[in-house]
């Protein structure tokens, strides 16, 4: 295992201001849109000088489809649509749909829990039982808050365990991948369960040490970063592929090829395990923690006990706030199950069912179709007019606007412009040849917005090799013309639509 000095940061999350849940009838309603196919002002404009939205479009050369709608945000008037009625691939702005179906589902103040449960009583510092640990559906459960959970399990003067480690993470369905069409090796597409750690992904850490090198997995956090021994991984020499992986019972097997680790490094690899890798790290932690533990062994059932320690995650609005910023699909997928598990659901399937017929009925819209609740799956689909309906209808009384990221506008050469006039609030949503994005923005003159640009060239997507879908060839530089032309849109309406 290598040694590694520094320590690894995980997102941090910020705090968020609470919010009322989605009981409100909705304050505004988008007015009818015109038949698909004309880009045009549907509203009277100003005499204000600005591209035609179809000049920008024809410029981007995509191909594929762009669709978009912009509304005013408080009257609900469209104000311009390009065939808004088509349903398209929404990305990772579908966690926009998560983030109001959570609110909704849950309320704003829910926490996760995560509990050490004790199934027969504590004598002398032994418990005469198993010790469980169980999961919440946590997402943003860190190595970190196992490590304090280890701490408190010995303040409460447990020293040993004459039973069995147990966890159980039947609290959500099971998930091998967010998405089964990704390569194994993207640290964004792990499994997700009732007990998650770390998004549900391994540090892979490499050295050079003389003619060869030194690596090892690890779970690092901001204070911990103990070895991992549920995933293991070999060098091999070969060309490609880069990663091979095997999904054993009891070990998650990794191969790398030798010739693509250069000096040293690391890199976040998916977990598929995420039960018995956090029972195999609290293990670790807790042995530190001067409680030693057997070897971890999975519960289908949860069993009853008294509740030892409990640990609590932020409430839900901080953890959106935190998930919209950095786009993180474990979460989403942990937040929306979480709802759909409350609402009746038993599947990953039947979860994003319930979330797009909720939005359905709760928006008023008809094209809402998701397969996940991250964005990550190609399949799903929503237009751009349904979801600005979804924002103007719902996202007052959720405060959604507030847990949007600050977009930041920028020059040809990528840079981020200073003193933009124009404040946006709003999601982005990347896949291979797909682009959107959504959210608020605020003209120079005040006057709110809202909004929704849905790019996708979806034959040449799905055209895409495996081998390929990491790093497509021109996948980089039509993503760029779709930005700059999402950009440039947004700049025409604050141009066309202020007083």
């Amino acid at each position: 295992m290598a040694g590694l000095s520094r320590r690894f940061l995980l997102g941090g999350l910020l705090a968020g201001l609470a919010g009322e849940t989605l009981a409100k009838a909705p304050l505004v309603s988008l007015r009818p849109l015109r038949r698909p196919g004309a880009s045009s002002a549907v509203a009277k404009v100003s005499a204000k000088a600005a591209p035609a939205a179809s000049d920008l479009i024809a410029k981007a050369s995509l191909g594929g489809k762009v669709t978009f709608a912009v509304a005013d945000a408080k009257t609900g008037q469209l104000l311009e649509a390009e065939r808004g009625d088509l349903p398209m691939p929404p990305a990772s702005t579908a966690k926009i749909v998560t983030s109001l179906y959570a609110l909704s589902s849950l309320g704003p103040g829910y926490r996760f829990a995560t509990r050490l449960i004790g199934t027969g009583p504590v004598t002398g510092g032994q418990l005469a039982g198993d010790l469980v640990l169980a999961g919440g559906g946590d997402p943003v459960l860190s190595t970190d808050s196992l490590g304090d959970m280890a701490a408190d399990l010995a303040r409460v003067g447990i020293r040993g365990v004459s039973g069995g480690f147990r966890v159980w993470d039947g609290a959500l369905p099971y998930l091998g991948a967010i998405d089964r069409t990704q390569p194994d090796y993207l640290g964004y597409n792990p499994a997700v369960s009732g007990l998650n750690l770390n998004f549900n992904r391994v540090n892979f850490v490499w050295k050079r040490a003389g003619n060869d090198y030194e690596v090892g997995m690890d779970a690092r956090a901001e204070r911990f970063a103990p070895p991992v021994y549920s995933a293991r991984i070999r060098i091999v020499d070969r060309d490609l592929p880069v990663y091979t992986y095997d999904k054993g019972t009891r070990f998650e097997d990794w191969t790398v090829a030798r010739k693509a680790l250069g000096k040293g490094g690391s890199r976040w690899l998916p977990v598929r395990h995420p039960h018995l890798y956090a029972g195999d790290v609290f293990q670790t932690l807790a042995r530190a923690a001067g409680v030693p533990l057997p070897a971890p062994a999975v519960v289908e059932a949860l069993p009853k006990g008294a509740v030892l320690v409990e640990q609590r995650s932020a409430d839900l609005r901080t953890i959106l706030k935190d998930m919209m910023k950095y786009s993180t699909n474990m979460t989403a997928e942990a937040v929306g199950m979480t709802a759909s598990v409350r609402r009746g659901a038993k599947s990953h399937v039947a979860s994003g069912r319930e979330m797009s017929g909720w939005l359905n009925q709760r928006a008023g819209i008809s094209s809402a179709r998701l397969v996940d609740h991250s964005g990550l799956g190609g399949a799903s689909r929503i237009s751009a007019a349904d979801m600005v309906q979804a924002m103007l209808r719902l996202g007052p009384a959720a405060g959604l606007k507030d847990l949007m990221k600050e977009f930041s506008f920028r020059d040809e050469a990528g840079r981020k412009l200073k003193g933009q006039p124009i404040r946006v609030n709003a999601k982005t949503g990347t896949l291979n040849f797909v682009s959107a994005l959504a959210g608020y923005m605020t003209a120079p003159d005040g006057r709110e917005l809202v909004f929704a640009i849905f790019t996708g060239d979806v034959a040449r997507r799905d055209a895409i090799p495996v081998s390929q879908r990491e790093r497509p060839d021109g996948g980089k530089a039509w993503v760029r013309r779709s930005k700059q032309l999402q950009q440039q849109l947004i700049e025409r309406w604050a141009a066309v639509y202020s007083a």
